[in-house]
């Protein structure tokens, strides 16, 4: 089942001390002030902050899911397709995100999910 745009705004606002700000008219959802995810209501696909490995890896493992943002891609700018997604690969892209932009001492002490 594919996951929503509601889904995706729910789990990242779940993350440690994520806030939700409005970026270039659309909602983001941030950390310490860094974006980690932005949900453009008029696409197909919400964009993910990733680790280039992380990137690389997902984009192998998840073709159909995962692609290169139009911008930016080699800073881990990264598109998850809502269509082909599930619930549970949305939530551990939005952890692999959210653990990149973090603050590193409040990374290392949240257990995984």
């Amino acid at each position: 089942m594919p996951v929503s745009r509601a889904e995706v705004r729910e789990m990242a606002l779940a993350l440690p001390q994520a806030v939700e700000m409005d970026h270039r008219r659309a909602p983001s959802y941030r950390v310490n002030g860094r974006i980690f995810c932005m949900i453009r209501p008029d696409e197909p696909f919400v964009v993910l902050k990733l680790d280039r490995d992380d990137q690389l890896n997902m984009f192998e493992g998840y073709p159909d899911a995962i692609t290169p943002a139009q911008h930016y891609a080699h800073h881990g700018w990264t598109r998850l397709w809502l269509e082909p997604a599930t619930a549970d690969l949305a939530r551990t892209l939005l952890r692999l995100a959210w653990t990149h932009v973090a603050p590193k001492r409040l990374a290392q002490s949240t257990p995984p999910s």
